[in-house]
């Protein structure tokens, strides 16, 4: 059974998502969030913040958008039926993460295309 993850250092799932089920597994990091999907596998959809802090020595924290190169470059999971939004509040990082996302899914779906029909023709 699939899950719903929910990334971000700070808002709750009913402020980004208040007429909604609340039904989100949170994680609050970086570290947090690879370590659950490596635990339960990928999310049926997940909600990405992009920045998520500083530590205590106001340095920044891997963000948003390191979940995202992890989950295309690193994590060999197949994304191509992975579901998302970005509810980041900073624009650029929000442009970043879904593009990285859609044209990464967009990939996989035409190779899984292009080796079906090689294979059925084969």
């Amino acid at each position: 059974m699939g899950y719903k993850l929910f990334l971000d250092d700070i808002r709750t799932v009913s402020m980004v998502y208040p007429n909604k089920d609340n039904d989100f597994v949170v994680v609050r990091s970086y570290d947090a969030c690879i370590a659950y999907i490596k635990q339960n596998g990928l999310p049926e959809f997940m909600s990405f913040d992009n920045d998520l802090g500083e530590d205590e020595n106001k340095t920044v924290l891997p963000d948003g958008y390191a979940v995202t190169k992890w989950l295309v470059y690193d994590s060999g999971l197949d994304l191509t039926n992975f579901k998302f939004k970005v509810h980041s509040a900073n624009p650029v990082a929000k442009n970043q993460i879904e593009g990285l996302l859609n044209n990464y899914i967009k990939f996989q779906n035409n190779n899984s295309e292009t080796n079906g029909k090689l294979t059925k023709q084969g």
